[in-house]
Order: structure tokens, then sequence, then C-alpha cells
């Protein structure tokens, strides 16, 4: 996603994983992604089955006044005009747009959104290069978030945006919108990349329960196809998807420090380590009958159509999908009612416990004006976090946003899980990585991934490969 590639999400066409973007390369890593035991228990303790926009809006007059039930104080910018630049589209970009609404409306300032496509970096690297950049972005990845920095493009922030990301975020997660110290990015979307949505009417059909680890899943599929249904829906043609099934067997199975070292590239991509989550991950990828549409056919298919086509209509094409809490807006899409007709369970245990991976998406300055530090204060605030959340669709890293905000039990008791584990949580690994390793279409790790799906038995030949263009994309 997302996304990073929490850039990664809803949209119409292929997306940004819950989010997702790029970035070019080098880069300093924190430890802000440290252990995943307690974030674990958070997520186990999870009872993933209950229930689970808009235009732009012209200027509007107001601003400066706290109203009864606001948390934050904004300046007047009545006549100012804030440019907005975010991967999401479709579903997401109406309930973000409903964020803008709200800020337009008490500061008086005109608000316009721009679509980036997946390549942030290439978007945001043409547009500061002619001058023309926007006056926040939200980059869905770690590494771009970092690299802007490092190249300059970035505005500190203000004292009133600091204040409300001290009040209000744990300091992992302010320690993932700095670089050298400084801080840069809020970030306002996070998302839980470690479930699996099912389809509940083709499991009663299949007679087949909850999947507690890769045995049990992979035999779960297997009684799922026997039934008549091609179980697993795979969005192949977003290269990110395939990042996220990599990462949540590969953190599952080689454990947290093998995490971190692989996502800062002091081991290579031909470890042992990585043989074995490739072997894990070629069980369902290799064995015919598993993959909705097959090897080619989940290749072919976006994001989006992997989560819709699991719930739609009378004969669904899958029964499961690997996705983050995100994919409750495409769910939202279809006429499956989130708890009853869809719900989730933890990604299972490949190796001794589940995985917790999360994303997301922070917005930062790239223009030194008031606005966008007023953008960057209200994103920051609860005010901001519990507009989205009671659109649905999203979870929020904010600590002190009231959980009743969210639309439905399921992503309440997601968001819940993700604060309850502090600190203690590993971000997406091709979100830290170099844009041109970890967040390009049709090149990198996702180019790389694809070519597995397409070959899942070539193991050596996939783990060369990735090593080859991490050590390019890395310096070493």
């Amino acid at each position: 996603m997302g996304t990073s590639r929490i850039r990664r999400t809803a949209t119409t066409g292929g997306t940004a994983r819950g989010t997702t973007g790029g970035t070019p390369a080098a880069r300093t890593r924190t430890a802000a992604t440290t252990r995943a035991a307690l974030a674990l228990a958070a997520a186990g303790a999870l009872t993933l089955t209950a229930c689970s926009g808009n235009g732009d809006g012209g200027k509007k007059e107001g601003g400066g006044e706290t109203s009864s039930g606001t948390s934050v104080q904004l300046p007047k910018l009545n006549g100012q005009k804030i440019q907005v630049a975010a991967v999401w589209t479709g579903p997401e970009r109406a309930s973000f747009l409903k964020v803008l609404d709200e800020f337009e409306k008490r500061t008086g300032a005109t608000v316009n959104y721009v679509p980036t496509g997946d390549d942030m970096a290439g978007f945001i690297g043409s547009k500061v290069a002619g001058g023309g950049q926007p006056d926040v972005a939200f980059p869905p990845q770690v590494g771009v978030l970092r690299e802007f920095a490092r190249k300059g493009w970035l505005k500190p922030l203000g004292p009133a945006a600091k204040e409300q990301l001290a009040k209000n975020f744990s300091p992992g997660w302010q320690q993932l919108g700095a670089y050298n110290g400084t801080e840069y990015g809020v970030y306002y979307k996070a998302s839980n990349k470690s479930l699996i949505w099912y389809n509940t009417k083709l499991f009663e059909n299949a007679g087949v329960g909850e999947p507690k680890d890769w045995a049990e899943f992979l035999k779960t599929a297997q009684t799922v196809a026997d039934s008549g249904v091609e179980p697993v829906s795979v969005g192949g043609a977003d290269g990110w998807t395939l990042t996220d099934w990599f990462e949540n067997v590969y953190l599952s199975q080689a454990g947290p420090e093998k995490y971190d070292q692989l996502a800062q590239h002091k081991i290579k991509w031909t470890d042992p380590s990585v043989t074995k989550a490739l072997t894990a991950l070629a069980q369902l990828f290799g064995k015919p009958g598993l993959l909705s549409g097959g090897n080619s056919g989940a290749l072919q298919t976006q994001f989006p159509a992997s989560v819709t086509q699991t719930f739609s209509g009378d004969q669904p094409k899958a029964a499961m999908v690997s996705s983050g809490d995100f994919a409750a807006t495409n769910i939202q899409q279809t006429k499956a009612k989130i708890g009853v007709d869809a719900k989730v369970f933890p990604f299972p245990a490949v190796g001794s416990r589940s995985p917790v991976v999360t994303g997301g998406d922070a917005a930062v300055a790239l223009k030194d004006t008031k606005g966008a530090q007023a953008l960057l204060t209200f994103l920051a605030s609860t005010d901001a976090a519990k507009i989205w959340a009671q659109a649905g669709g999203f979870i929020s890293p904010n600590k002190e946003l009231d959980k009743a905000a969210y639309a439905n039990d399921t992503m309440r008791e997601i968001a819940t899980a993700l604060i309850k584990a502090g600190d203690d949580f590993r971000f997406d690994m091709s979100d830290q990585a170099p844009a041109s390793f970890g967040g390009k279409p049709g090149q990198g790790e996702w180019k790389d991934l694809q070519d597995f799906l397409k070959n899942p038995k070539d193991i050596a030949g996939t783990q060369k490969k990735l090593e080859q263009d991490a050590a390019k994309a890395y310096g070493r």
C-alpha cells in the first residue's frame, strides 16, 4: 500500500499499495521497526469476525476558530491555494477529499488534490525540477520520504505540527517520519498488511475454517479447490502485492532480526533464509489449481480486481485474498457485508508465529508555506483521522483517536491491535528500499517476483536476479 505500498489500495486501476511509490537509492534507516513479537500478540488477540465520495470543494470561508468538539486550532488561510499530491484514487480519493473539505471549511483555503500514480518519486522529481512541486505530498514509502529529505526537497515540521505529532503518535511513528534527527513527516494513514480476507459462503460450502499456520492454509486452499472454486486471488499485475506475500512469509519464517538485515541489505538475497521463504511461497504459487486464473491470470489481475472478484456475484472467482486492512474499501464496492460475507484472519504462521507487517503514508511539506504547515498540523490531529476512520477502509497510527470513530468492529479491532503494539512492529520491507529496487513498476523486486510468479520453480534464478538488482540499488 503504500499502504506504504500502504501503498496499496483501493483504486479503479493498478495502485499504490496501501500505498506505494518510488524512491531513489541510498538511504539511512532507523530501527523504528522493532520487535514483531508484541505486535503479534496484539494481532493474535484480534477477533477479526465482526461486521465491518465527493467533489474537490471550492473555497470556503472560515478558519481560525476552534469549534466545539475539535482538537486543534488552525489559522485563517482565506484566499490561499494549496496543492496536495498522493497515490490515492477511486474510493480512497473520495474519502481523503472529505478530509480536505473539512480543512477548507475550517481555514478558508482552497485545496487541489493531484494523484501521482505509483511512481511518487518520479512524479515529485519532475515537479521539483520544473519548480512546480505541490505544497504537500504523501510518500507511501519510508525510503521515498528519506530520499526526498536527503535531496533537500522537504521542509521540517513547524512548531504546531510537531506539537500534534508528539501528543498523538508513539516515538516509533515519529521516528519513521524523521531523517538525520529532523522531523519531516506525519504518518496519517497506516495499515496492517498481515491479513487474509475470505468469502464466508465459499468457506462454508467447502467445510473449512480459518487456518492458523501455513500447512493448514495450503490444506484449506486445496479443499476449497476441490469444492470447485479456485481458492486464492493474487493481484500480480501490481508487483507490490507479491512483495507483501514474500515479506509476510519471510518475517514469520526467518524472524525479525533477519528481516531487518535483509531490509538493509546487510545479508544478500541469495541467503538460505530467502531460499526457504521462496520455497514456501512456491508451495502456493507452484501448485496448479490454487490461484484464481492460474499464474498467467494472476499476473494480469490488478489489486482492486483481486479483492472485488473474491466477493462479487453469485459465483466469485476466488475464496480468499491476502491484503491489508485497506481492502475493506474495495470490498465496500461489492454487495458483500464486512463481518458477515467478508471476514478476515491473521496471515498464517509460516514459522513459529504469525507475522505483523505494517505500512503507511506520511504527509510532508515541499513548500515552506503557512498553508502547508497548517495542513500537516491538521493531519497530525485526531480531527483529521476521525473523518477517514468514519468513512471506512482506513486505520490510523494516531494513538489518541477514539476507536469508536471506526466504521465497524473489524476495522476497530485491527486499529486497536496496531496501537497496542506500540513501537513493536516491522515496516514493509520493500517500502524501506531504494525505489529502483522496492518501489518501481516493471523493475527491481516487483519485476523479479512477477517473474517468480510466472515460474515458481526457478528459486535460484529468482534469488540471483533479486541480489543483482538489490546490489545495484543499494550501491553494494
